[in-house]
């Protein structure tokens, strides 16, 4: 399902209530590879419910580049929310300093925070997990072969 973030706060209140543990991950997802899709499996594995918070497209130009993303928001969050694992892909508006992201997590308060091996933003996950007393876990190790930015390289030069 595609949230707002104000319905992903309330779905996770009601969730918490509930007793169920709410995980949570992150990302681009500009292209869909099996990189992602063993990362959402294995966050999923970490409690009762998957959010996934997914950044709008100015924030993916931004980090990646002037020709990306390839998939707007919308269709990215499309293509996640048809995937099992997920059950929430929350949709990011700009987000431009650590201090919005923060706000967000404190709301929604999941258990669990759920990253990759060699995260380029360890560092700020674990300052918000420690923030909100969530787990950090590492579910799989980075795939270097995998990723939307080597595709795209491919698929370029084509």
């Amino acid at each position: 399902m595609i949230v707002k973030i104000e319905k992903a706060i309330d779905i996770s209140k009601k969730l918490r209530k509930e007793g169920r543990v709410v995980v949570l991950a992150g990302g681009c997802f500009d292209i869909l590879h099996s990189g992602h899709t063993r990362f959402l499996k294995e966050s999923k594995k970490q409690g009762n419910k998957l959010f996934v918070l997914l950044e709008n497209d100015v924030n993916v130009a931004k980090l990646k580049g002037a020709n990306r993303p390839i998939n707007t928001q919308k269709e990215r969050a499309e293509v996640l929310s048809d995937l099992r694992s997920v059950d929430y892909v929350v949709l990011l508006p700009v987000m431009e300093i650590d201090n919005d992201y923060d706000k967000l997590l404190l709301a929604i308060r999941p258990e669990v925070i759920t990253t990759t091996e060699n995260d380029p933003d360890i560092e700020h996950k674990k300052r918000q997990a420690k923030m909100i007393k969530a787990k950090l876990v590492s579910v799989i190790g980075r795939i270097e072969d995998r990723s939307t930015s080597r595709i795209n390289d491919i698929i370029s030069k084509k």
